[in-house]
């Protein structure tokens, strides 16, 4: 049948959830002000979404603010430790690589993390590898190993 012929009401199909990620959902005080920052974001373009009747747009604005409702609830902030002795969350580590690079990450939270301005998930493959580790251990980074030469 076609569309044309279908009853319109005034309701709206929901998108599927953006999945949220099962691991605990650890922050640092500038993750949780990014997140109240996307969660205000959200609030307000599903207002707006509301107020303009466009279905879809109110669809795509509910998605992200049940998303960043969820992250919101379950945010445990974590503040970086005096503790500068093993890799914890929130350190910044040093590692240097097998070809004499060095490179400095921040470990952070699922939803601060950019790689390519030096911040790593504290669940990303070297995060997992630094954690617990000190000065002068050696870890896994990516194909190579690296020696941690710092950590502050």
């Amino acid at each position: 049948m076609s569309r044309a012929f279908v009853n319109e009401d005034n309701t709206t199909e929901d998108l599927p959830d953006r999945p949220v990620s099962t691991h605990v959902n650890y922050v640092t005080p500038h993750g949780l002000a990014l997140i109240e920052a996307a969660f205000e974001s959200a609030r307000q373009a599903y207002n707006e979404a509301q107020a303009s009747g466009e279905r879809d747009a109110l669809a795509r604005a509910a998605r992200e603010l049940r998303y960043w409702s969820a992250r919101r609830a379950s945010a445990q902030v974590i503040a970086p430790g005096a503790d500068t002795d093993t890799v914890q969350f929130g350190s910044t580590v040093t590692i240097e690589r097998e070809d004499g690079r060095r490179q400095i990450f921040t470990i952070v939270g699922e939803d601060e993390a950019e790689p390519a301005k030096g911040s790593v998930s504290h669940v990303s493959p070297l995060a997992v590898a630094l954690l617990g580790k000190r000065v002068g251990d050696v870890v896994r980074a990516g194909r190579d190993d690296a020696e941690i030469v710092a950590i502050g």
